[in-house]
């Protein structure tokens, strides 16, 4: 059996499975979401249905414009006031100290300059605000380790540019933030894709 068949055709064809496990993810986190939001990487716009009356607005970008036009029909129907922009988390068009919270969701592993991102999001996020993330990335196990670093030249070129093998706590606190929480396990799927990271990160005092 080749690498294809056993590690990458399966959890393309389990996509659906895992979305709806991705969606226990997003209900937990989002609902702590409070003030003016910034989601980085709102692609189509699934967590809109989730936020909470805290929210003031959810101001979202995404690379893709067509992965927005997605977003306007679920911001057409959210109970909070939405902004959409096309952009890059490693330009981010907002004025310092600008942001209560930051949103991200299996967003990190495919942007190009990780640490320029998360630079740009401590620059506007507020020193009282959070960072709620979900994001899947490296695993302890050395084993899969290995195969997460084998397999992601290849992934990523058929996948958006996703990384299989990105350290997210380590990459959030080479970017000036701490982990206020952090939770580790493995979703369902294949191991070297389903390794998650969840938690809130502020920015270091």
């Amino acid at each position: 059996m080749s690498i294809y068949e056993r590690w990458i055709l399966p959890p393309l064809l389990d996509l659906a499975m895992r979305q709806r496990q991705i969606q226990k993810y997003r209900r937990d986190l989002i609902p702590g979401a409070r003030g003016r939001v910034l989601e980085v990487g709102i692609g189509s716009g699934l967590n809109l249905q989730f936020y909470a009356a805290g929210v003031s607005t959810v101001i979202g970008i995404d690379p893709s414009g067509e992965l927005l036009s997605k977003a306007r029909r679920h911001a057409a129907r959210a109970g909070v006031r939405v902004e959409l922009r096309q952009g890059s988390a490693m330009a981010i068009g907002l004025d310092d100290d600008s942001v209560d919270t930051l949103v991200m969701t299996c967003t990190l592993c495919s942007i190009p300059d990780p640490l320029a991102a998360l630079a740009e999001m401590r620059r506007v996020l507020k020193a009282d605000g959070a960072l709620l993330f979900v994001e899947h990335g490296l695993s302890p196990e050395p084993g899969v380790a290995r195969l997460q670093h084998r397999l992601t030249p290849l992934w990523r070129r058929i996948s958006g540019g996703c990384h299989l093998d990105r350290k997210v706590d380590d990459l959030f606190r080479a970017a000036g933030f701490e982990l206020a929480a952090l939770n580790t396990e493995y979703a369902d799927g294949p191991r070297p894709m389903a390794y998650m990271y969840q938690g809130r990160a502020v920015r270091t005092r």
